[in-house]
This record gives C-alpha cells, structure tokens and sequence, in this order.
C-alpha cells in the first residue's frame, strides 16, 4: 500500500477547534450533566477539559489562565448557579488572558424558578457571554451560540466584557 500525497492527507485531517473548559462551581456535586456537555462539545470539534464538580474558585481561575481554552462552560444543577456564578465572573474576567475568553453558564441558575430574565440579564451584565436558563431548549440554543463565535485568533482582548 503506498502513502497518500501529503496535501491529500491533510484533508482527511480533522482539526480541533480549541479547547473548552467544562466545569461545575464550588457548591455543585453533580456530574452527569458535565459527561453530558463535554460529549456534546467534542462532537461540536472541539477538545474538551472537564474539571470535574465542586470546582474551587481558585482552581477553576488557575485552570483557565493556565489552559487559555477557546471556552469557558459553566453547569449548575443544584439551583446556585446565579450566586456562585455572580461570584466567579468577576475572577475570570479580571485575569488578562481570560479577558476575551467566551464564557457561559447554564442549567439551573436558581431555586425560586421565577427570575429567569432577570437572572439572565444580571449574569450578562456581570461578564457572562451567554447565559442557558432551566427550561429552554439548551442544546439548540448552545448550538446558535456557537455559530456566532469568531475562529479564536480573531478573538480581541478590546472586544472583552470586563467585570467592573
């Protein structure tokens, strides 16, 4: 059998698109929901870092400055999403390399089940790219969200939401 011409070869080839990090907060045990995400995610051609529940704040910063990942996703299942995320943000948003770094958070954001718009746009405010509320249709709105994400070398630091 002969070797295939390099240029040929190269088309068959799959390239990575970058690297998402996937994790919980410091408060949420859960983990079906992140083997959930990070399946769909590599299937998005994507390389994924799942960092696993009860992720310190500390860790999850020194995780992400270190990695540099192309994204950042953010799952709560035990309805402290909103508060753990609200105290997060500022951290990841104040790291320069993460300045521009897409970051998300989705799942149950709270335990009232009666501020979804108002949740979504205090967490937007706060630095979050996109924010996935409990009850809608995660995975195609996760999906739009990432068709409108730039190849990440075009990604700027001026075009960051940065955390006051």
């Amino acid at each position: 059998m002969r070797d295939l011409p390099a240029r040929t070869a190269e088309a068959f080839v799959e390239r990575s698109k970058g690297t998402v990090i996937v994790t919980t907060l410091a408060s949420d045990s859960h983990t079906w929901n992140l083997v959930f995400l990070q399946l769909l995610i590599e299937e998005c051609g994507y390389d994924v870092v799942n960092l696993g529940p009860c992720v310190p704040d500390e860790l999850l910063v020194s995780e992400c400055r270190d990695r540099n990942p192309e994204m950042i996703v953010i799952s709560s299942v035990n309805g402290h999403g909103y508060q753990d995320g609200m105290r997060v943000i500022g951290r990841l948003r104040d790291c320069t390399p993460l300045a521009a770094t897409p970051i998300v958070i989705g799942g149950k954001l709270g335990t009232d089940g009666g501020e979804g718009a108002s949740r979504t746009n205090e967490l937007m405010t706060a630095g979050f790219d996109a924010v996935f509320e409990d009850g809608q249709d995660p995975i195609a709105a996760f999906h739009a969200f990432l068709a409108t994400l730039p190849p990440a070398p075009q990604r700027a630091v001026d075009h960051a939401r940065v955390s006051a």
